[in-house]
């Protein structure tokens, strides 16, 4: 269980707080519990998330629940510094999909005096650690990993299986396109979905093509 330090005005220095795991396991939602918490003790807080993040809404955070808080979406990483002046609290949605300026970021807010909430997938669809998450949890003071549940075992998930053959790093989606999986129903769908027949057919088809231009 994460228990929250209350901002001291008369410390010199902040933290970081992660909030990482497989989709579908509730990091936006203890991301917005948090923030709200600092709200109602009247202290000032800033929310942000990444442009490419629209799939609820274009600005304010919102969690698979629908609870939202009002935030302000940054293309980069620099922008927050820059609309955070004066805060209390920072928070980041979605860290995940920053450019690796966010860790800087992060514990620049740290180091003048904020405290600094992010919540991230720490892994991508193909089980591998994601973008500057890694970076953001060895430099925080508090990591804090959340689960969803396995849908094919009931067993605790880690892993956001991409149902899609899409290929993109970056590919929104639901749960039409996601599935959160434990270890071991992860890498049997793994396993499936590398050896289904229409990736041998489309080998089959680019072969027979190049055998026609040859000719």
């Amino acid at each position: 269980m994460f228990l929250e330090n209350l901002v001291n005005k008369d410390a010199d220095f902040g933290w970081i707080e992660v909030i990482c795991g497989s989709m579908f396991s509730g990091k936006t939602e203890e991301l917005i519990r948090r923030l709200k918490r600092a709200k109602f003790a009247q202290q000032k807080v800033e929310i942000f998330k990444p442009t490419v993040d629209h799939r609820y809404d274009e600005d304010n955070v919102v969690s698979h629940d629908e609870n939202e808080i009002q935030s302000t979406a940054v293309p980069a990483a620099a922008n927050i510094p820059l609309l955070a002046d004066d805060c209390q609290v920072v928070g980041i949605d979605e860290a995940q999909f920053f450019d690796d300026g966010i860790v800087s970021v992060c514990n620049q807010l740290a180091n003048q005096g904020v405290r600094v909430v992010v919540a991230g997938l720490d892994m991508d669809f193909k089980g591998n650690p994601f973008g500057p998450m890694p970076n953001l949890m060895a430099t925080a003071e508090y990591v804090t990993k959340v689960h969803a549940v396995c849908t094919r075992t009931g067993h605790l998930a880690q892993y956001s299986f991409r149902k899609s053959s899409q290929q993109n790093l970056v590919f929104l989606g639901e749960t039409e396109e996601y599935e959160p999986l434990s270890r071991a129903a992860f890498h049997q769908a793994m396993k499936a979905q590398n050896s289904q027949p229409e990736n041998k057919t489309s080998t089959k088809k680019e072969m027979l093509s190049s055998k026609y231009k040859d000719e």
